[in-house]
């Protein structure tokens, strides 16, 4: 799929062109993971929208994650099933994409790919776009089984923050960090010795792209986010 094999896991990204390729295959369902007014900007053919950013819990109000039950509503009315193959983009660098990603690995569904450099990429490629709007069709059965690794409580946090051999891992912006913004929180600030790395310096500002496995690695080290360490990432 033409992602270089320098990352340890390139199975994880897709890219434009192979996405272009298979536009027509009958197994594959791209999803566009911008909001429904982004979405009607026009978008890759045959994209389907979700309504929302987050896999969030619409009844509690709250974000955390969907239910099993609900999880499998959302997929199956994506159309999406046991045997899809996903592929998420977005216009926001990837974190949008990376969120639907990881709910659907979360719920066991590890069939799904990030296109990288997002619709920004693909647009500056001069690749097919359309405004028409695609509905699935048929019937999709999506079973959600959550895998608890790939989470962490609260109680893990607060026994691990202290271990030399963990790495907290602040992804949030600088303002967040400090305490100075606080976008909602009740409490402002930070976990104590917590590592701060924005997430958007993964990736390119420009181009969209996420950026090559030997400049996150120097990155990474240079703040102690290292494959000997567990990380746990919020």
């Amino acid at each position: 799929m033409f992602i270089p094999s320098e990352y340890a896991r390139p199975e994880f990204l897709v890219d434009t062109s192979w996405v272009q390729e298979h536009l027509n295959d009958t197994n594959l369902r791209i999803v566009d993971c911008d909001l429904p007014d982004q979405f009607q900007r026009a978008h890759l053919p045959g994209a389907v929208v979700q309504q929302d950013h987050y896999q969030k819990r619409a009844k509690s109000g709250g974000v955390d994650i969907y239910n099993t039950e609900e999880f499998s509503i959302f997929a199956e009315e994506l159309g999406i099933d046991d045997d899809t193959l996903v592929v998420a983009y977005d216009n926001s660098m990837g974190l949008y994409a990376a969120r639907l990603w990881w709910a659907l690995n979360y719920y066991g569904h590890d069939s799904v790919k990030i296109m990288n450099g997002g619709w920004r990429k693909w647009l500056r490629e001069g690749r097919p776009i359309t405004a028409e709007v695609t509905f699935p069709i048929g019937e999709f059965k999506f079973t959600a089984e959550s895998n608890s690794t790939l989470i962490a409580t609260k109680q893990q946090i607060l026994e691990d923050y202290k271990n030399p051999d963990v790495v907290i891992w602040d992804v949030r912006s600088k303002g967040e960090f400090l305490g100075k913004t606080t976008r909602g929180n009740r409490r402002p600030g930070r976990i104590p010795d917590a590592v701060h790395l924005e997430w958007v310096n993964s990736v390119d500002n420009d181009t969209h792209v996420l950026k090559s496995a030997s400049e996150l690695r120097a990155m990474f080290k240079e703040h102690g986010i290292t494959p000997d360490k567990k990380i746990e990432a919020h």
